[in-house]
């Protein structure tokens, strides 16, 4: 079902979006006393959003259109609202620096997930940063953290599964319970023809495997436009964005994803994924359609009821599927919401959004000081507050 056939019950619950925090910038100044943004903040958006059990904000801020940023992980102080976004680097400045071993330090974040289970963070390096043409050997890697510490667990090594010239490594999901790891590539940095696919990366064996390498269902669908507040993205350079937000069911035997430069969403289960022997022709008979989103998508977020929440940037807002009822429904909206990128759920039971015009900010549409980094946030019913264990 499409977003256009809502069902009547759902009209009845249509949720009303908040612009929770709103920011002028981000700073990485940590006392109260500074006001004043980062230098550079107009080409250091906020992207990617997610939570630990205590409540605290985890932040990206990708370095895709300037290097210069002191961190690209960092921990968002969310009891301020007003002024840049006060940020400190997570786990640190130096563990964020762009000239360190490319294999040590995180270089350039857009895709991350807090383990709740194990009290952890993996973070999804793209490894190349605004001015590269490819990532350095090493730099495109995951790096798994202790969330209390900062220390670091282990680093997994992407090379041999991605293209360092040509992949964009976007999102990623985690089985908690197994140690597995999923990570959307989209290969933008090889668009028209993106080199995409999805990475299994096993966190015990430190192994990963590429599959549905150019499959249909992560590549770009032919004829869509992207479309934002009524007018196409970069209408003299269409985007080309092939799979992008990746969740798994709460029991973490179904994987989905959305592809941006197209409407509809996708699954497979997981078991297929994980076995080494089964082929791409094989595993390409699993990929089912779940249903056409209604509109370009960006992240998505499953609760602990197996209910997912996909951000729509076509239609600034949030859209529902329910896999009970294989029902997909516009759950809110808001013009005020510009680019709804990464959607992540709090302990105390809000969906909570970032939107920060990204598509404006890679075009150099955003004036210096004009920057504005919002927060968006909707309760969800109590049946549906708390976030699955297996992506969040």
């Amino acid at each position: 079902m499409t977003a256009a056939l809502v069902p009547p019950a759902w009209s009845a619950e249509r949720a009303v979006l908040e612009r929770w925090r709103s920011y002028s910038g981000v700073t990485w100044q940590a006392n109260e006393e500074a006001k004043a943004p980062f230098g550079n903040s107009v080409n250091t958006p906020i992207a990617g959003i997610h939570f630990d059990a205590k409540g605290r904000a985890f932040v990206s801020t990708p370095r895709l259109i300037a290097a210069d940023a002191p961190a690209t992980l960092s921990i968002l102080d969310t009891t301020a609202d007003g002024g840049p976004a006060p940020l400190t680097a997570f786990p640190s400045e130096d563990g964020n620096s762009v000239t360190a071993p490319p294999q040590d330090g995180l270089r350039n974040v857009l895709g991350f997930h807090v383990d709740r289970r194990n009290s952890w963070l993996w973070a999804l390096d793209m490894g190349f940063v605004a001015g590269e043409a490819q990532a350095p050997i090493g730099g495109q890697k995951i790096v798994v953290y202790e969330l209390a510490s900062g220390r670091i667990v282990k680093r997994l090594a992407l090379d041999a599964v991605a293209d360092r010239k040509g992949s964009f490594l976007n999102d990623i999901a985690v089985d908690e319970a197994r140690k597995i790891a999923y990570v959307s590539d989209s290969g933008l940095r090889s668009a028209p023809n993106n080199l995409a696919g999805i990475i299994v990366v096993d966190f015990a064996t430190g192994t990963s495997r590429r599959v549905l390498h150019r499959h249909p269902s992560v590549l770009p669908e032919p004829g869509v436009k992207v479309v934002s507040h009524g007018a196409e993205v970069w209408s003299g350079n269409p985007l080309k964005l092939g799979i992008n937000g990746i969740a798994l069911s709460p029991d973490a035997r179904t994987l989905y994803w959305t592809v941006t430069t197209g409407t509809h969403a996708f699954s497979i289960d997981t078991k297929a994924l994980r076995n080494a022997s089964m082929g791409d022709a094989a595993l390409a008979s699993r990929v089912r359609t779940i249903g056409d989103v209604g509109g370009n998508t960006d992240g998505i977020v499953v609760d602990a009821q197996g209910l997912l929440y996909i951000t729509d940037v076509t239609r600034n807002g949030i859209v529902r599927f329910d896999p009970s009822t294989r029902t997909m429904s516009l759950l809110a909206t808001d013009d005020g919401v510009s680019w709804p990128d990464t959607p992540a759920i709090t302990p105390d039971g809000h969906l909570v959004f970032t939107a920060s015009q990204l598509n404006q900010h890679f075009a150099g549409a955003v004036n210096a000081g004009s920057e504005r980094y919002d927060l968006w946030r909707l309760r969800l019913s109590g049946s549906t507050a708390k976030a699955s264990a297996t992506a969040n």
